[in-house]
């Protein structure tokens, strides 16, 4: 039941980030590394990147596909991890 929850809230987290990442950069400002690297308007993009991410991981989350199978394949990028 917890994993459901915090899977719908991680969801729904990703989209407001994806959706108002305009509203993100001008609260959070821009990224320098970002605007050296990839020009200008790439702070934008990096929100709506980690929008997106945080969206993947919250639906692994809710389906609970960060269990064991997940673990067994990706496991070496992930040892710090106890499952």
């Amino acid at each position: 039941m917890g994993n459901k929850i915090i899977g719908i809230l991680m969801i729904v987290g990703g989209f407001f980030m994806v959706w108002k990442s305009l509203s993100l950069l001008k609260t959070f400002g821009r990224i320098d590394w970002a605007e050296e690297k990839w020009g200008p308007g790439a702070s934008n993009l990096i929100y709506k990147l980690l929008g997106l991410m945080l969206i993947i991981v919250g639906i692994l989350i809710f389906a609970n596909l960060l269990g064991p199978s997940f673990m067994a394949n990706f496991g070496k990028f992930f040892s710090s991890l106890n499952y």
